[in-house]
Order: structure tokens, then sequence, then C-alpha cells
């Protein structure tokens, strides 16, 4: 909150709704930020993750993704440490390169949250991933080349995609 009329209307454990001079939006109450992980492998195959969102009231497409200093003795951690930590818990792998991109709001009209989007590549299998205990994460690696026909099959009533995916193909686009 940085205005003076900025008002909290509800706090919970990990949001809290704000009243900001009649506008209102949702604020994270943990966390120094977010990431988000474009990871990409040796063999031009984009790594997404797909798990149920409760908002949504379905299964979403998404990136590997989660909040830098929400982790108890971890609170200063850097959003590159978070980007490896969370591309490695969710989808096994680890990266050789991991480049900064750029920073973006996820939702600007809603929410303060500004995603920080992380390059991965030189990719190495670790383990299976699949989140933390409180997560069950499905990972796909999927060839670039049939990336659009895989991504239009997954959107049904079940399923949606993020759109921090259609943003990685481009940035991936540009990358050449």
């Amino acid at each position: 909150m940085n205005r003076k009329s900025a008002r909290p209307l509800a706090v919970g454990k990990h949001l809290q709704l704000i009243d900001d001079g009649g506008w209102e939006y949702v604020d994270r109450a943990q966390g120094t930020g977010v990431v988000a992980i474009i990871a990409f492998t040796d063999d031009d195959e984009l790594v997404l993750t797909e798990q149920y969102r409760r908002p949504v009231k379905k299964k979403v497409v998404d990136l590997a993704a989660g909040l830098a200093g929400d982790i108890e003795g971890a609170e200063t951690e850097s959003l590159e440490l978070a980007a490896k930590r969370e591309l490695l818990e969710e989808t096994g792998y680890t990266a050789g390169l991991m480049k900064y991109l750029f920073t973006a709001p996820s939702s600007p009209g809603m929410t303060t949250e500004m995603v920080a989007y992380f390059l991965a590549g030189q990719l190495k299998r670790k383990n299976d991933g699949g989140g933390d205990e409180s997560e069950s994460i499905k990972v796909h690696t999927i060839p670039l080349k049939k990336i659009a026909s895989w991504l239009n099959r997954k959107q049904t009533k079940r399923t949606c995609v993020d759109p921090k995916v259609y943003a990685a193909l481009g940035v991936l686009a540009l990358r050449g």
C-alpha cells in the first residue's frame, strides 16, 4: 500500500483486500515477490506445470512459478534463488542458465502483484517435481513445434491455460 488513502478491508493469512479511494484490490500479506520461469530443454521443449486452482475451479496449465521470501528462515531470498527453488520443486529440473528477463503485473486492475520472469535453460532432471506437500503438480515437457495444438487440446471445461504460457512463447520466439 503506497497511498495514505489505502486501507485494508480484510486481511487473511496470504492476501489482504485493500480499499484505495474507492478502488478495491488485492495485496499479498506475505512474500517479497513472485517469479515465473520460462524453462526450455536442450531439445526445444517448453516445461509446463498443471495443477488444480480453486479460484477458477479448473486445472491450469502454467509456467513453474511461486513466491519469494515466503519460507520461514528465508524471508530475504532473492528472486533468482526463488526461481531456481521453484523450478526444482515444481518440475524436478535444475537450470545451468537462469536469466532475469523482465517484471510485469499479473492483473493490474485487481492486484499489486508483480511477476519477475526468468529464462531457464541447460536443464538437468534431478527428480520428478510435483511441488511441495500442499501441491499436486503434473509436469509437461512439450516440443515447441507441437505446442500450439497441445495448448488448444488443453483448453477444456476442466482445464485452462494461464496467459503467462503465451507470453513465454513470445519470449522464446524472440530469442531466435
